[in-house]
């Protein structure tokens, strides 16, 4: 499979995974299916920021578009407030920072001097994120996925640190299939783990339907369609948030 093919797959179970969010009524399985989405989005992201020619350029759209969601969100619940509301989407922030981290470490590894510097301003970002309720006094009237979308936190994103994690995994060991496949087998044996310990029923692990579509990955990229998929995660949630709340 191609990485287009792959986000063409991810975008299929995002919809239904969205479908299952928004309206109470579709079947559960929509959203069992829906936990593969993102793990595909972020499989091809790392193999795309392996053979992208500017880092840069990459990095700062990914940053633009997570700020983009962030107004987003914040003018559709100002527009047209639910009660649940619109909910927290932004794909592009935990892209974003797996992408940043995997160019500390890279450049960390060729020159310890500067990788120190890179990694040392991500910690002051992390510090002035904690410092926002004491330095801008209105800060405190936005939540924290609100903030995160401005200011990057590693910890507070929609999928967690743990997902960057599984990034970081997924772009050094993307050349090792073996390793790949043990690694992710054991995160989402780690998922499961997780949420029965606090009695629900466990989903997240069922992202492990991804990993075959993963290792059939040939390494080519098919189709290009890159803005499509720019447009389609903000348009897709703003359509259907939109329909429920005039459904409901």
């Amino acid at each position: 499979m191609t990485t287009f093919s792959l986000k063409l797959t991810a975008v299929v179970l995002m919809t239904l995974d969205h479908l299952g969010l928004y309206f109470p009524a579709a079947p559960v399985w929509f959203r069992w299916l829906g936990r593969g989405a993102y793990p595909l989005f972020l499989f091809c992201m790392v193999q795309g920021y392996a053979h992208t020619r500017s880092r840069r350029r990459y990095l700062l759209r990914l940053y633009l578009l997570s700020l983009f969601m962030t107004a987003l969100g914040l003018f559709l619940d100002a527009r047209f407030p639910t009660e649940a509301g619109y909910g927290n989407h932004n794909i592009f922030l935990p892209l974003f920072l797996t992408g940043f981290l995997i160019s500390a470490v890279e450049l960390y590894q060729r020159d310890r001097k500067r990788g120190r510097l890179l990694l040392g301003a991500a910690a002051l970002v992390q510090v002035f994120y904690g410092l926002l309720p004491f330095l801008l006094p209105g800060a405190g009237n936005f939540s924290g996925d609100v903030l995160t979308g401005i200011v990057p936190n590693l910890a507070l994103n929609e999928f967690g640190f743990e997902f960057i994690a599984l990034g970081l995994a997924l772009y050094f060991l993307r050349d090792r299939r073996e390793a790949l496949a043990a690694v992710y087998l054991i995160f989402c044996i780690y998922q499961f783990s997780a949420e029965a310990l606090y009695g629900v029923f466990p989903v997240q692990w069922m992202m492990v339907l991804a990993l075959p579509l993963m290792l059939r990955y040939n390494g080519e990229k098919g189709r290009g369609w890159k803005w499509f998929f720019y447009v389609y995660y903000p348009a897709h949630t703003c359509l259907l948030f939109l329909l429920a709340r005039s459904l409901g």
